[in-house]
Parts: C-alpha cells; sequence; structure tokens
C-alpha cells in the first residue's frame, strides 16, 4: 500500500496512510514525513496499539526521545515512554466545572524546560465512547494574521515559564524534592523562530507562561489574555477523535493543545507518550 497524506482540516494536521510502523520506515517515506510535518505541523498515523518498546522505535524515527519529568508515569521496560491516565474512576473525580482538570487547559508541552520537547508521539490506547477529544490550535498561523499593532507589542517580548502559574485554572500535579530542583522558571521568547522551516510562531503555554518580562502585573496579564483568545480562535483550531491506536505527531514550536474532558465515568482513557528532544526557543 504506497504511503498517501491527506490533509485533516483546513487549519493544521495530516492523516498518514499506508505507512508500516512495524518495521523501518524507507528514506523516501522518511522524507515525505518530513515535509508533511513542517506543513501540517501535526500527524495523524492510524495504527494498532504497540508496546512501548515498538512505539520508542517508532519516535526515533522522528528524534531523540527525552525522559518525561514526572517518574510515576514512565513505562518499565522503555523509561522514555510515559503512560497517561486521564479516566474518570469515580463520580467523585469528575468535577462540575471541568475547568478545573489541568489537561483542559491550552498548552504546549515541556515549556518549563530551557530546551522545550520540539515535539510530542501521543498514542491512545483507551478512547471512551464520547468526549476525549484533543483539540490543537495553529500558533504559526495566528502569528501570520496577528494584526501588526499587536506584532509590535510582542517581536521582542520575553516571558517566564514555570512549572505552574496562578494564571492557570488547575493546579499542576506535585513535583518530588528532585523533580522540583529540575524545574526551575526558565525566560522564552514570545514569538519564535522554528529552527526547521524559519517560520514564526507566537509562543505562549496559557498552563506555564506566567508573565511578560519588562511589564507590570497587569499589563502582562492584560496582553496574555489577548494573545490566549487570539491563538485559540476556532479558525486556527483541529478537534482530533481519536481512535483506538491512533499515533499523533505534533509539533509543539508552533501548536499548543488541550483536551475535551467532558466524558463519561468510568470509561478508560488512557494513552502512551513520548517527548522529542528540541533546542532553546529563539
Amino acid at each position: 500500500m504506497a504511503l498517501t497524506i491527506n490533509p485533516l482540516s483546513h487549519a493544521l494536521g495530516a492523516e498518514v496512510t499506508g505507512l508500516d510502523v512495524t518495521s523501518d520506515i524507507p528514506e523516501a517515506a522518511a522524507q515525505q514525513l518530513e515535509e508533511a510535518f513542517l506543513e501540517h505541523h501535526l500527524l495523524c498515523i492510524r495504527s494498532v496499539p504497540l508496546s512501548p518498546a515498538d512505539f520508542a522505535r517508532l519516535a526515533r524515527h522522528f528524534g531523540e526521545p527525552q525522559l518525561q519529568l514526572l517518574r510515576d508515569q514512565r513505562a518499565g521496560d522503555a523509561p522514555e515512554v510515559s503512560v497517561l491516565e486521564s479516566t474518570y474512576k469515580t463520580p467523585e473525580s469528575k468535577p462540575d466545572d471541568l475547568t478545573m482538570v489541568r489537561l483542559s487547559g491550552w498548552h504546549t508541552d515541556d515549556s518549563y524546560f530551557e530546551a522545550p520537547a520540539k515535539a510530542t508521539m501521543l498514542q491512545g490506547l483507551a478512547i471512551p465512547d464520547s468526549g476525549g477529544q484533543t483539540r490543537f490550535s495553529n500558533t504559526r498561523r495566528a502569528y501570520d494574521e496577528l494584526p501588526q499593532t499587536v506584532r509590535a507589542r510582542i517581536d521582542a517580548r520575553r516571558a517566564v515559564h514555570g512549572y505552574d502559574t496562578a494564571r492557570a485554572t488547575a493546579r499542576a500535579k506535585t513535583l518530588s524534592d528532585q523533580e522540583q530542583q529540575e524545574t526551575r522558571d526558565v525566560e522564552h521568547p514570545l514569538v519564535r523562530t522554528h529552527e526547521d522551516s524559519g517560520k514564526r510562531a507566537i509562543y505562549f503555554n496559557p498552563n506555564r507562561t506566567d508573565r511578560v518580562i519588562g511589564m507590570e502585573r497587569d499589563e502582562s496579564d492584560g496582553l496574555l489574555d489577548e494573545l490566549h483568545a487570539w491563538i485559540t480562535k476556532p479558525d486556527f483550531q483541529y478537534h482530533h477523535q481519536w481512535r483506538v491506536g491512533d499515533i499523533l505527531l505534533w509539533d509543539n514550536r508552533c501548536l499548543v493543545h488541550s483536551v475535551n474532558v467532558d466524558y463519561p465515568v468510568g470509561q478508560e482513557r488512557r494513552h502512551q507518550r513520548i517527548l522529542l528532544k528540541g533546542s532553546r526557543p529563539v
């Protein structure tokens, strides 16, 4: 079966079919995938659930895996793979206010590190009957369409990113002492240049970006609120309806994502994830 790549939406994303994920990817196919990744920022590879070792092997075709921060989520036989369980196991575990579920907040992975992960690979292992979609928004396109007056305000600005910020609606998971030592606050540009494409994108993580450097808190909050509303406009979004086995590979340098956390109590929602090493944003 020939490799085919078809867009998933006008905003971002492409579906990959005809790829054998159980064997090495031929050079020509790898080149096709790289070009599609840079164009669409997200690839969906239809698959069956893979073992952690096979999932890690596949990920290495796209970059070098890095260890997940939270030790209790690492898979035993492939520590670069983390297992993410987001099932509501009891009625009490699903809050009435779903914004209190951390996954519901828009974010990009790993921005609290000096060199955040360039990409995330996520595979659906157990999917509820309804809800649970992962929503993505294209911050490169958001930058391209940003009014010039706002561009002038952010192009040279930097912001502080931390493991948590009071700006986020829901609190992050508690860290061990060792994990806290690994997550000191860092500074990143509000607009970053993509290392591979040379294109610019808004680099703002609503769950992790605390404040804009050189601004008073009220002014900083106002600007970040404005950017939050802009980058999550429906025109920039794609919502992925998961199937068991789906593998998503997305670009953290120019996408943010969130989860529709309104899914049934007791229905399992479980994924495995790998983060691919990136470089410091510029």
